[in-house]
């Protein structure tokens, strides 16, 4: 018996002793969740931890070799997808210092066409390797520096006929004969001519960025103030001759000149607008001017226009050295129309109805 109350006893005990530890227990539980709530709405509204993408970036590595030995002359490599051309000579000049990347001429084939500097490496990469063929293309020279050169060139050589500077002709038999008319509306137009293009190359043309071979410089100037020093020679020459009709044909063909010269410089700033140069560009359409009109005829009335000036400037002068000129400038321009046109013909095939290259109706 009194080992039974003793039980029970104690076991009231231990009731007593858990029913304090669990409301004790709960006190702290109530405390900490209560102190929690706190902090929660202390800390302001929850941001979501941003996802980070990881994106998969294509390099290739571009083997380039000699054109000629196929011995390899450096790797290129962690070439993205969108690295051009001109990212590889970059990268190319760098690892080989002796070759610019103006020299630098790079083909997919031995024999093939040069790739342009903004072909990107996506284009034609068939793998993550691609080999390129290496061409040394010489000494370069930029396509402005060409045709500031051609064209300075005449504009001082035809001056210094003019002005029949010692050394030249004979000081007795220019100061003994007069000059026609004519010798000086040549060497005016002549100037002109040579003054616009220098103007339109600086302020009106869209020079291209790239460069050509220091040989082309050498051809273009000796073609140019070779002409120029031919025609200048004879139409300055004391004993030079004045057209047959005189100052009636001197005029008339004056006028026609002048007219070609203005007509060639409104075609120039219509084909340097935005919209007709690039590679999506449109076919240039005729505006408000009527210079413009000869669009409706011609696909390259900028040809049209300077074969009429020189064909205007033979007339006026009637000599043979300005004749051969015309005729061969004329050959020389009508290829050039030739390509382009066949170029408008795949490009804007519905606006080249009945459309001629150069010359209105024959060619």
């Amino acid at each position: 018996m009194f080992r039974r109350h003793r039980s029970l006893a104690s076991e009231r005990k231990r009731g007593i002793f858990s029913r304090g530890a669990t409301g004790s227990t709960l006190k702290n539980e109530l405390r900490n969740f209560h102190c929690l709530s706190h902090f929660v709405l202390s800390a302001g509204p929850l941001k979501s931890i941003p996802v980070v993408k990881h994106s998969k970036t294509t390099h290739f590595e571009i083997e380039i070799l000699d054109a000629q030995t196929r011995r390899q002359i450096c790797i290129v490599d962690k070439v993205t997808q969108t690295s051009t051309i001109h990212d590889v000579k970059q990268k190319f000049h760098k690892a080989c210092p002796k070759w610019y990347p103006s020299r630098i001429g790079l083909q997919l084939e031995r024999g093939g066409p040069f790739l342009k500097d903004y072909i990107t490496i996506q284009s034609i990469a068939a793998s993550s390797i691609v080999t390129l063929y290496f061409t040394d293309l010489g000494q370069q020279v930029s396509w402005i520096t060409i045709f500031l050169a051609e064209y300075t060139g005449p504009l001082l050589i035809y001056l210094l006929f003019y002005l029949r500077i010692p050394y030249i002709y004979d000081m007795k038999e220019s100061a003994r004969r007069l000059r026609h008319p004519v010798v000086h509306v040549a060497c005016f137009c002549h100037c002109i001519h040579y003054i616009r293009y220098l103007l339109e190359t600086l302020f009106v043309h869209k020079v291209s960025a790239g460069h050509t071979p220091l040989r082309n410089l050498i051809k273009g100037c000796a073609f140019y103030w070779g002409f120029t020093s031919w025609i200048a020679y004879y139409i300055n020459h004391p004993q030079y001759t004045p057209p047959s009709f005189g100052n009636r044909q001197v005029t008339i063909s004056a006028i026609n000149f002048l007219i070609c010269e203005a007509g060639n410089h409104f075609i120039n700033v219509v084909l340097s607008h935005p919209n007709h140069t690039g590679i999506n560009a449109c076919f240039p359409s005729p505006n408000y001017n009527p210079f413009t009109w000869m669009f409706f005829l011609v696909s390259c009335p900028n040809y049209t226009y300077e074969i009429g000036s020189w064909i205007s400037f033979t007339v006026m002068t009637q000599t043979l050295p300005v004749g051969i000129f015309t005729l061969l400038m004329s050959i020389q321009m009508s290829l050039w129309a030739q390509k382009k046109h066949k170029i408008y013909l795949k490009k804007f095939s519905s606006y080249m109805h009945r459309k001629s290259a150069m010359i209105p109706f024959i060619l």
